[in-house]
């Protein structure tokens, strides 16, 4: 590779644009591997972390937490994960319930942990390491990527530079746009309400997947407060024309409708944190490479909430790119080399669309209103409750532990 003609400071292996839970995971599984990098990000990390700001929690698989045990978060975020032992799965809370329990020595299904959490382990982190250089609070204002490497321009007039660019900036990665990948997209016309509830029974650890003809309603394990007493995280699908009129119930009046469709399973909700929403729509881009540029997480594929995936496909791009481009380099090869790019795409590429794919179906499957349809879904779930083989498949899935997994995402 001929060398650029003028000489370009603190140049670094990465360029990281978006610095939100796979941005940041990425720089420091880079780190580990003694890639160098910047991150920008135009939000404000204490923002980012503040109480209340952002309800929502996410499902970290088995092989998510072997990456953050990997890359040394794990003792930083143990004390604020609930283990998911086992995930119940209803239709309409009829009979025929389909539950995945692995053996006492297969351990849990996942770990659940409020997004506040895993931002302040990140940012900590990410503070500490200098092979991250970290510019927050500033915009990107122009994108330049040419035989010598890729740099942007910030709204605070730096330009950084670096040998690949990394679009991390999520669904609407306007680097993924300017890039002209072509994206294959469609909205669900629905939203995801986003709820903390507090309540009188334990959860016992267990995930709740109700699905109703509008959209699933999920309930999931959350640490017990101080006081002792029980939380779970409510992600509940509704129509987007009813969304505006579900964030405005009274408390009391959004409770007695979450009651009608969860029952009696976790006692009294004696309270619900303040509400928020996000619209649910798919999208998967034909190609998650270009010349000097990679693509991860949401900015590559935008999934269904329906089974938790969403942010652990971002993390098993994590750890497929860092792996990719941690042996090229080991081998001399600097990291936009065509090459490494091109094996990133044939790893990722496949699986990310076959995950997407699943969950779109299953979102259309378990949408087909009618008890006739109720009564084959529920036929089925049966079948699969009395075979473990294919009991014992779905949850390697939900662990992340099937199919050609980086060594970052390995025990």
């Amino acid at each position: 590779m001929q060398s650029p003609p003028n000489n370009t400071p603190d140049k670094r292996d990465l360029l990281i644009l978006g610095g939100g839970l796979v941005g940041m995971t990425l720089a420091l599984a880079a780190a580990k591997k003694g890639i160098t990098s910047h991150v920008v990000d135009r939000a404000n990390p204490a923002d980012l972390t503040a109480e209340g700001f952002d309800g929502r929690a996410s499902a970290i698989s088995t092989a998510s937490w072997n990456l953050f045990k990997n890359i040394s978060l794990a003792d930083r975020l143990e004390p604020h994960g609930s283990p998911i032992a086992s995930i119940a799965v209803s239709d309409q809370m009829r009979p025929g319930r389909l539950d995945f329990t692995p053996e006492p020595h297969e351990g849990s299904l996942g770990r659940m942990f409020a997004n506040r959490e895993l931002r302040l382990a990140l940012f900590e982190a990410a503070a500490e390491e200098p092979l991250i250089s970290w510019h927050s609070q500033v915009k990107v204002t122009e994108r330049r990527r040419d035989e010598y490497g890729a740099a942007a321009t910030l709204s605070d007039g730096q330009t950084l530079n670096a040998n690949l660019m990394i679009a991390a900036e999520g669904r609407g990665s306007p680097t993924r746009d300017e890039a002209g990948l072509v994206l294959a997209k469609w909205d669900y016309t629905h939203r995801a309400i986003i709820a903390g509830l507090t309540h009188e029974l334990p959860h016992d650890n267990v995930a709740w997947e109700i699905f109703y003809a509008a959209g699933p309603f999920a309930l999931l394990p959350m640490l017990d407060n101080a006081d002792g007493t029980h939380r779970s995280a409510l992600v509940w699908t509704v129509a987007e024309k009813d969304a505006a009129g579900v964030l405005k119930l009274s408390d009391r009046a959004f409770l007695a409708e979450a009651h009608k469709r969860m029952g009696d399973i976790f006692g009294e909700i004696t309270a619900v944190a303040p509400r928020s929403s996000y619209p649910l729509g798919f999208h998967h881009t034909a190609k998650i490479t270009a010349p000097r540029l990679a693509l991860v997480g949401d900015a590559a594929h935008g999934i269904h909430p329906i089974a938790g995936q969403g942010l652990n496909l971002g993390l098993r791009d994590v750890g497929a790119l860092a792996e990719v481009l941690s042996d090229g380099m080991r081998l001399g090869l600097e990291p936009g080399d065509a090459q490494l790019l091109a094996r990133y795409e044939k790893w990722r590429g496949l699986d990310a669309f076959t995950v997407a794919l699943a969950t779109d179906g299953l979102t259309r499957i378990f949408g087909i209103p009618g008890r006739t349809a109720s009564a084959v879904r529920r036929l089925g779930m049966a079948g699969i409750q009395r075979a473990p083989t294919l009991k014992n498949w779905f949850m390697d899935e939900a662990r992340g532990v099937t199919g050609d997994m980086p060594e970052l995402l390995k025990a």
